[in-house]
This record gives C-alpha cells, structure tokens and sequence, in this order.
C-alpha cells in the first residue's frame, strides 16, 4: 500500500485545534440498554471464583469503567440476524477476552495507569494478573462453547492466534521506526481488529447463519482497524480526563502508531531526529505539535472513515432494521470521537 493513497483532503484537525472524544453512545446503546445491563450483571458473576485473587483482580479491572464496545457489537449484530434469545453470556465473551488481554498488557508494557487507575499490576503484582488474565481468557472459550456452538468457538480460537501474533509483532516492531503501513495494518488486524470481528458475528454464528456471519465479521475487521486507527490519532489530540490516557502515551513507550508513520514520510527529518532515542517527556509535547502540523493525523482519519465505508458496505445484505442501523451508526461514531 502506498502512501501516497493516505493524502486526504483536510478534515480540520489542525495543530491548534481543541479536540475532545464523544462523550457516550446515546441512542446506539439504548436500542440494547436491557442486554447491555444484563452483560454487566453476568461479568461480575463470570470472575466469580473461591480463589479470592481473581474476582478482586477483575473486579478492580472493571471498575474502572470502559466502553463495552465488544458486547454493544455482539448485541447489535445477534440482534440485526434476528437472535431474539438470551444474549447476555454470549456478549460477555468479547468482553472478558478483552479484560484478559488488558491484564496482559499491562505486565507486559509495565504500565502505570489504566482508565485514571493504578495498573492492576502496581496493586496486585505481576503473577497474579497474567494468572488471572489466563482465567478471563480461560472463561471466554468455555462461554463461546456454550453460547455459540462449533463455529463461534473454532472462531474464537483463531482470534486469540491472532491477538497472540499481534502483541509479539507490536512488542519486536517497538521503535521500529521503518516500520512500512503494511506492516503495521498487520500488527493492528491481528491485535485489535480480529477480536471485534468475532464480536461483530458471534449471534450469527449462535443461529448457524454463515452467510451474515461472514458479513458482519468482515464489517467488524473493517471498524476494528478504524477504531485503532482513532485511537492513533487520540495519542496525539486526545484530552485525558476523556481518554483516560495521557496525550503522547504511546509516543513515550515506543509505539508505532499510524500518525507517526505518515508525519515520518512527510517530515524525512523527524525519523532522523527520533533514531537518537525515544523522546524524553520535555521533547513530546514538540513532537507532538509536528506531528499534527504535517496532516497525519488528518490522512489517518481519513484512512480509518475508508475502513468505515468498507465495513458499512459489507453490510448491504443484512435485513435493515433499527439494529443494522445501530451497527452503522456505531461504526461512525467510532472514527468521530474526535471532533
């Protein structure tokens, strides 16, 4: 993929500009709000366990709050293919590998915070949060097997390959800064977007519907890699007490991130000036400000309202109904938080 084709037109993020993220999910949440309240109800049961650790771990993990992206999508898409049954447990399976994967990170990149909150790590220590990202993962799958049948849980067993490939890609690929777009498309695919495809389809593949499981996946790997993309350019325009990360995070800890590959092309030096090291916090916020001026952040927005369109159109033979309309609305909304 050439850069080239990452040349919008401007879409008005400039450097100086205020950006801040969508606030909630509005009527999108609302056509599930009875799922969405009884998802909540059966995670907090899901990390039940007589190892007293473990609840306490995921406990502190979900009360920090989140998006609940993964069960939104779940339950929109079970709903769009007309799965009129009992959906909480199968939207938790989104949710709890994704818990499970943020315990693992944390270890993994010795993280301070997470939603305003100390790391689960800096309370409970390292072996028990990987132990107990390893009984979320372990919960997920039982809970795939149970709620969606064969193909959910085959799927589900790709989607942690993946994510698996992805961290280790993310992990070698850390400063990597010639690092191509098509490298890095491959490192979120498999981290972040496989795992939102599989929300997107599991109440298809729950009805044995191949057919608009197959197009409701490749409508989530689309927004997955939209999402991601967002959350890019956040790094870089986002407010904390929104993000709940602080502007330049993944900047500091060596992350490749789309802005900084294409501000990288567009400014030849800037790659120069950052082989001498990782910027130190003084120099971030400079960084930052050029990163912005270039337009990259702009041609990443772009780029991920393309990846919107691709996945908005992927649905084009689901019967429409106010659920197909919530999973178009909520693909949107994903790319415009930033506004």
């Amino acid at each position: 993929m050439q850069m080239e084709a990452l040349r919008p037109n401007p879409t008005g993020l400039h450097a100086g500009a205020p950006l801040s993220v969508l606030p909630d999910l509005g009527a999108i949440g609302a056509l599930v709000q009875q799922e969405v309240a009884a998802c909540e109800v059966e995670l907090s049961a899901l990390l039940g366990s007589n190892v007293d650790a473990v609840p306490e771990i995921g406990r502190y993990l979900l009360s920090a709050g989140g998006k609940r992206l993964r069960p939104l999508l779940t339950a929109l898409g079970a709903r769009a293919v007309g799965h009129d049954g009992d959906i909480s447990r199968l939207m938790c399976v989104g949710e709890l590998l994704h818990l499970g994967s943020l315990l693992h990170d944390d270890v993994v990149d010795d993280g301070q915070e997470r939603r305003g909150k100390p790391a689960a790590q800096r309370v409970f220590g390292n072996p028990a949060v990987i132990l107990t990202g390893d009984f979320c993962l372990a919960r997920a799958v039982l809970l795939a097997a149970e709620e969606g049948g064969f193909r959910a849980v085959s799927e589900l067993g790709r989607t942690v390959t993946a994510m698996a490939e992805g961290e280790v890609l993310q992990l070698v690929n850390a400063g990597n800064l010639a690092l191509s777009l098509d490298a890095y498309l491959d490192v979120v695919d498999k981290k972040s977007a496989t795992l939102i495809a599989w929300c997107a389809a599991a109440g298809a593949w729950a009805r044995g519907d191949d057919a608009a499981a197959e197009a409701l996946q490749t409508f989530g790997r689309q927004v997955g890699v939209a999402f991601q993309v967002t959350d890019d350019v956040l790094d870089y325009v986002g407010e904390k007490r929104l993000t709940g990360k602080r502007r330049g995070q993944d900047l500091a800890e060596g992350k490749m991130t789309l802005p900084l590959v294409i501000a990288m092309e567009r400014v030849p030096d800037l790659r120069e000036r950052l082989r001498k090291g990782r910027p130190s916090p003084e120099r971030i916020p400079a960084i930052i400000a050029e990163v912005r001026a270039s337009g990259a952040c702009d041609a990443a927005l772009a780029f991920a309202r393309q990846r919107v369109a691709e996945g908005i159109a992927a649905l084009d033979g689901l019967r429409p109904g106010p659920y197909r309309d919530g999973l178009l609305a909520l693909a949107h909304h994903l790319v415009e938080r930033v506004r």
